[in-house]
């Protein structure tokens, strides 16, 4: 299959190489200039859109998505597929997707879970929005870059997959976090608290998978001083895409609010910017309840 790909970033490069790994015939553009031995290096957007069966974008926002999908739509062959595996707001998904149907194409939004490593490894999760016959045109791709690829309906519900999963995440994660530093303030070993948790009532991805406490549980960023395997900046970008679109979907999302105003002071005024997401348990662990 030829394919397009476009944004060449820490999640875009990896997925890209895979694809070229399993014998596609892929073209690159990266705003950055960024190159990957083995995929051919187009000089725009257009130009790596051009004749291809699928175009796949990797882009960090809505509005940039939507700059981007405007300048490559019309170089794309009519009856080819844009497959956007960005997250971004709903809005910007459905308004490309539109543009693409206006234009005789097809389009998926299909944001990922699995961070870098699951990317290099192949083994993300597909949150899809779009038409079965545009998802049955890029199973075989998913297939490659990841591990599961879930159909959610038309275009729209990738991105609101996605958004209310990492909303579920950026609360646990947080309440996981706040549990550990109340151990330590118990007297409560750290071991013995997995131990209980990780089998019990309390258990979740955040403690079970990706515990935020350092040499307990599988190996997780806690364990490489918090470098990020999914950074704090992107969790705040996340919650802040869930409240937007809570906001416009009208629905009450009160634990998300404080989890996307806690990330907020993480971020942006404390010390967590370019840190794990789960780098919250020193934080409250160095807090006091006043």
């Amino acid at each position: 299959m030829k394919i397009g790909f476009i944004g060449l970033g820490n999640m875009g490069a990896p997925m890209a190489l895979n694809l070229v790994k399993a014998g596609h015939d892929v073209t690159g553009y990266d705003a950055a200039g960024v190159t990957i031995e083995g995929v051919a290096n187009a000089a725009s957007g257009a130009e790596a859109a051009t004749g291809a069966d699928v175009v796949i974008t990797m882009l960090p926002n809505g509005a940039i998505l939507q700059s981007v999908a405007a300048e490559i739509i019309p170089a794309m062959p009519k009856g080819s597929v844009l497959l956007d595996c960005s997250t971004v707001d709903v809005d910007s998904a459905r308004a490309v997707s539109d543009q693409a149907r206006e234009n005789g194409l097809d389009a998926l939004d299909a944001p990922v879970s699995g961070g870098i490593g699951g990317a290099a490894a192949g083994t993300l999760t597909f949150m899809v929005g779009g038409s079965e016959a545009a998802f049955a045109t890029a199973k075989p791709l998913f297939d490659i870059m990841g591990q599961k690829a879930v159909h959610c309906g038309p275009s729209g519900n990738g991105q609101a997959a996605k958004i209310c999963n990492n909303m579920i995440l950026g609360v646990t994660m947080i309440a996981t976090c706040e549990a550990f530093a109340l151990a330590d303030k118990l007297g409560l070993d750290r071991q013995a608290m997995f131990d209980v948790v990780s089998t019990s009532s309390g258990a979740s991805w955040s403690i079970n998978a990706y515990c935020p406490a350092p040499g307990i549980g599988p190996q997780s960023p806690s364990d490489n001083d918090y470098k990020p395997g999914f950074a704090a900046n992107l969790m705040l970008k996340d919650l802040r895409l869930s409240q937007q679109a809570a906001a416009s979907a009208d629905a009450d999302t009160p634990m998300g609010q404080l989890a996307e105003t806690l990330y907020q002071t993480f971020v942006e005024t404390e010390d967590g910017s370019g840190k794990d997401f789960s780098a919250m348990l020193p934080r409250f662990s160095a807090r006091s309840r006043t």
